[in-house]
Formats: C-alpha cells, sequence, structure tokens
C-alpha cells in the first residue's frame, strides 16, 4: 500500500513533467475537485438507492476512476496548502466525536445545532 507522501510525490513529478504547475493554484485545483466530484456524482444519478448499492462491473469501474480523480485533486491542493491530509481527518473526526455525541444522535440524520 503505498502512502500519502509517496502519492503526493508522483503527482509533484507528473506535473512538473508536463509544466502544469503554472495551472495548479488552489483556486484551480479546488474547481477542478469539484468537477470530478460532479463526475462521481453523475455515476449515481438517475439510479435508485438499490442500484446504487449494486453497480453493474462498467459502473464500478467508472465510480473507481472518479473516486480516485477526487483523491489525487485533493492530495495535489492539500500539497501546495501544506495540509496535511490524515492529520486534518483526524482533527475533523474528534470535532465531529464532540458535535454529535454517538449516544445523543444515534439513528438521526439531524444537523448537530438541531439538536437539544
Amino acid at each position: 500500500m503505498k502512502d500519502f507522501d509517496a502519492i503526493r510525490q508522483r503527482l509533484r513529478e507528473f506535473a512538473e513533467a508536463r509544466d502544469w504547475n503554472q495551472f495548479h493554484s488552489p483556486k484551480n485545483l479546488s474547481m477542478a475537485l469539484s468537477v470530478e466530484v460532479s463526475e462521481l456524482l453523475e455515476c449515481f444519478q438517475w439510479l435508485t438507492e438499490e442500484e446504487s448499492k449494486s453497480l453493474s462491473p462498467k459502473q464500478m469501474a467508472a465510480v473507481i476512476d472518479e473516486i480516485a480523480d477526487v483523491q489525487l485533486y485533493l492530495i495535489r491542493l492539500s500539497d501546495k496548502l501544506g495540509v496535511d491530509i490524515l492529520d486534518a481527518v483526524e482533527k475533523k473526526i474528534e470535532k465531529n466525536e464532540a458535535k454529535y455525541p454517538a449516544d445523543k444522535v444515534r439513528g438521526s440524520s439531524k444537523k448537530y445545532n438541531e439538536y437539544d
């Protein structure tokens, strides 16, 4: 399994070899990320809940590609901004645990500010 550092370095080299750093500003990367998320959403558009849980091999291949694209842009964006993704994720999970205590929110989809 490759780690984020290895992937980040590979993406740096990929962009440098193509002279794409000039285009990889945080603004442009976040916009590209939005496009890739939209392409992921498109894979599920018009599917029922049940259909979305049992994708055909062709559908799954498309979803896998789009998930990878989303992750690649996130890694590239985090690199440009100096964000440690794994550290940020850990901190966000801790914040969510505080905002959504299991004994208070179990089985509910309400937002944290809708609880008593």
